[in-house]
């Protein structure tokens, strides 16, 4: 062969497998959904897609110091599963309990680990999906296919932290560590320590590095408002005295968590001083009537326009009791080589630095949607129920609750998409797209959250990427477990904004 022949060598075509439907994601919503479809679709093929080399999601990539639920066991547990430790709970426990979960419903043989999926395409004709992937283990390219597509994958990227640029970083001369990539030698033993962050984050790395840090101080722009309290569950534990079986006490329990919280959330809205009053006096119990809380605990905003983080016994207020933590209410004018010099005048002397800053959204896993050859502007789409979308065939997406527990909504889509899935069986359907009615003709479009509702910094900054919603049912985005479990089971399929094909 001279120099100047040439051979053309076309890539092989991956091989393809085809499920009747496809969860995206391993984590908690994935591996429930994947037991809701054994347990009422046992007929249906699927297969889970799992990025990375296991399950768990945020319980496995959340990898800093003291990780730990935001949110009770007993709701953010499947409701199928008794959980019978302490409510909040370590990832470590977390992860084996969605083990047991995978172990005791044989699932670990539906789940490929490795897989990233970088397209999903929709085709009329076909009435399917088809997924490209690439194994991440092997670099192998792979294509499937699915009549249903079920997205698990959860809102925000894993692999990097939402971090604001500041003046001066590149002048700090030690670490300045994302808590969402944790750096597994990181060294913050006798060290100086600035939090950047006043959220569920920040709460928890504190008291976990407290006492083995020299000094680590928060350094919020403003205050969140922190609920304290034992960790443990008084009702649960009397129900054990009594030898109740742990699937009753995991419902009764759950029940009066769920009750309680309707009523705080009402009680938010309608008496807000009451409300910031009493969560003040859990703080002042540790802290002491003495200690000022205004401004390092004393919110400007509404109690229900973000999430209360919770302290389980009150750990991150202690270690400020103890000297060995301190907050700090102020703007960053700039870093320095030795630290943070703040607006006020102010420097904070570090050796480190943790921008526990928040995450960046992720719509569809970052996925690219085709639909019928047109890319997918997912924000303008209309969410029906809020999991499914107009004019996007056969596909579901999870979306939990911001102030209650995210496990609470993915058991209802589940159900629903189970229902969902049985009903086009009974029609002979093989398409199903939501689409606006004739009716909904005048309704009024707004954001997918109301951000006179609901604030975070993490949604405002992504919100112009997200769906629509409506002004009626079953547009609405309602964000409330106590509507969705009544409502989402009884839902009319057959009302005219969903059509099958």
């Amino acid at each position: 062969m001279t120099d100047t022949d040439t051979t053309t060598l076309s890539e092989p075509t991956p091989p393809v497998e085809h499920v009747d439907v496809l969860i995206v994601g391993a984590g908690i919503s994935g591996i429930g959904g994947a037991y809701h479809l054994r347990q009422q679709c046992p007929d249906k093929t699927f297969t889970i897609l799992e990025t990375m080399d296991g399950f768990g999601g945020t319980w496995r990539t959340h990898t800093y110091p003291g990780i730990r639920s935001d949110s009770d066991l007993y709701t953010f547990g499947y409701r199928f599963k008794p959980w019978t430790g302490a409510p909040i709970a370590t990832a470590e426990k977390i992860l084996t309990y969605m083990g047991e979960v995978i172990d005791e419903h044989d699932l670990d043989r539906h789940i490929r680990y490795n897989h990233t999926i970088e397209r999903a395409e929709w085709s009329a004709d076909e009435q399917r999906w088809t997924l490209s992937v690439t194994r991440t283990d092997t670099d192998e390219r792979l294509r499937f296919t699915c009549d249903f597509l079920w997205m698990c994958q959860g809102y925000y990227r894993h692999a990097e932290g939402y971090t604001p640029t500041w003046d001066g970083m590149d002048r700090f001369t030690g670490p300045i560590v994302h808590p969402q990539t944790w750096p597994d030698d990181l060294d913050y033993a006798g060290k100086r320590v600035v939090v950047i962050g006043s959220g569920a984050t920040a709460a928890t790395i504190i008291p976990a590095m407290a006492a083995e840090a020299g000094h680590i101080t928060m350094l919020q722009r403003s205050p969140t408002y922190f609920a304290t309290g034992r960790n443990a569950n008084e009702l649960a534990d009397t129900l054990r005295e009594l030898e109740i079986d742990e699937t009753w006490i995991h419902e009764i329990v759950r029940r009066k968590i769920l009750f309680d919280q309707s009523q705080i959330t009402t009680m938010s809205a309608q008496h807000p001083d009451l409300v910031k009053a009493e969560l003040a006096n859990g703080i002042k119990e540790i802290l002491g009537e003495d200690y000022p809380l205004d401004p390092d605990f004393t919110p400007t905003y509404r109690p229900w326009r973000q999430r209360i983080a919770f302290v389980p016994d009150g750990d991150l207020f202690h270690a400020i009791a103890d000297g060995k933590a301190s907050v700090v209410t102020d703007q960053i004018e700039t870093f320095t080589e030795t630290g943070v010099q703040l607006t006020s005048g102010e420097h904070l002397d570090a050796d480190l630095i943790i921008t526990a800053t928040g995450f960046n959204l992720s719509v569809l896993g970052d996925i690219e949607f085709v639909i019928d050859g047109e890319p997918l502007d997912f924000s303008r789409t209309v969410g029906y129920r809020a999991m499914m979308f107009t004019g996007v065939p056969n596909m579901a997406w999870v979306f939990g609750y911001f102030r209650a527990s995210w496990t609470l909504r993915a058991d209802l889509v589940a159900d629903f998409v189970c229902r969902l899935l049985t009903h086009m069986d009974e029609l002979g359907a093989r398409t199903v797209v939501p689409e606006l009615r004739p009716d909904d003709a005048d309704m009024a479009i707004g954001p997918w959250v109301d951000d006179d509702n609901f604030n975070p910094g993490y949604l405002m900054r992504s919100l112009h990427l997200l769906p629509r919603q409506g002004d009626r049912q079953p547009w609405l985005h309602t964000q409330d477990y106590m509507t969705d479990k009544d409502e989402l089971p009884a839902a009319d399929l057959d009302d005219g904004a969903l059509v099958f094909k």
